[in-house]
Formats: structure tokens, sequence, C-alpha cells
């Protein structure tokens, strides 16, 4: 009996036989280890790992490029986690307070132009003030007189006791005074 030997492997790329030498099985395809390049940069992809897309061959870098998703903060593509927040991805790294640079991941935070913030860089920074104490308002606030002022700020100019939301009151001389007084 004659020796039978298996057909000889073409190349998926240069579409030559591969004999002499060794091959590259890859994407159920065999390739010149020369002919094994990225689909991209085409440079040649050596070692045993590579990204595949659309049963095509990627190189690390030209996979990350083309086809991860980027941080709002760097650019750069997002190879781990990614942290969506505001309409926008981000390395977990990178998704910190635009203020202290705290990481702001599972924490509350404020979006201030564009950019987050933890609850205390936004209240010493950009929270309304009080008028009476001109310390910031985290809660709810009073809006009399052109400004606003923290519930039990708002007081009569005159007995000093502080003015309810369901009371009424006038003023004098710009300043808030309760009916009684």
């Amino acid at each position: 009996m004659a020796d039978e030997k298996a057909p000889p492997k073409v190349c998926a790329s240069c579409k030559q036989n591969i004999e002499g030498g060794p091959a590259i099985i890859a994407l159920e395809k065999a390739y010149h280890p020369e002919h094994f390049t990225c689909h991209e940069c085409k440079v040649p992809i050596t070692g045993s790992k590579f990204q595949e897309k659309d049963n095509e061959p990627y190189c690390d870098n030209c996979y990350a490029a083309k086809f991860l998703t980027k941080c709002k903060a760097c650019g750069d593509p997002i190879k781990d986690k990614v942290v969506t927040a505001m309409g926008a991805d981000w390395h977990e790294d990178h998704f910190v307070c635009g203020g202290c640079k705290a990481k702001l991941i599972g924490t509350k935070f404020m979006e201030i132009e564009n950019a987050p913030y933890c609850q205390k860089c936004y209240t010493e920074k950009y929270a309304d003030k009080c008028k009476a104490c001109g310390k910031p308002i985290v809660t709810q606030a009073v809006v009399a007189l052109d400004a606003k002022w923290h519930q039990l700020c708002f007081k009569c100019s005159k007995c000093g006791k502080p003015i309810m939301k369901d009371q009424s009151f006038r003023t004098e001389g710009g300043k808030p005074q309760c009916v009684k007084c």
C-alpha cells in the first residue's frame, strides 16, 4: 500500500502550499508564520495571543484602538473595568472628583460643567450660600428677598425667631420681619 500523505496545507494569506516548515493554525485557517498578520497594521502576530473580530486576527494594540471604548478623561482604550457615568465611559482610576481627585466609584457625585464632583467639593465650591450665615445650603432652601437662606437662618430682624415657610412676613430696610413684630 502506498504511503498516503495528507494534502499540503494552503496559506490563507498567500494561497501557496505550506511546505517544509511550521504552519500557524488560527481561526480555522493555516498560515505561513510570516503571513499570520494583524488585519489592521499588517505586522506578523507572534506568540499565541491575538484578538479576533469578524473572523480576522488583530494584535492587542490595534484591537484596542479600533474596537474598545475610550476613556473620557484620557482618551485611551479601556481594557479592563469600564465605568459608565455622565453619558461617558471612564477607566476606573480616572473617574475622580474634579476638585480633590478622590475616586468616585460607589459614591454620590454631582456634575458641574461636564466634570464629576464629590459631595464635599460640590458643597464647598458650588452649593448656594445662605444670605444670613454664609454657609453652603445642602438641604432645602428658603428663597426670599432675592436670596437663599437656611430654614432656621431666615429670622425676624426684630425678635430673632425663625420665620417658617408657612408664615407671612414683611420687610423693613430689606430685612425680614414676622407679622407679630
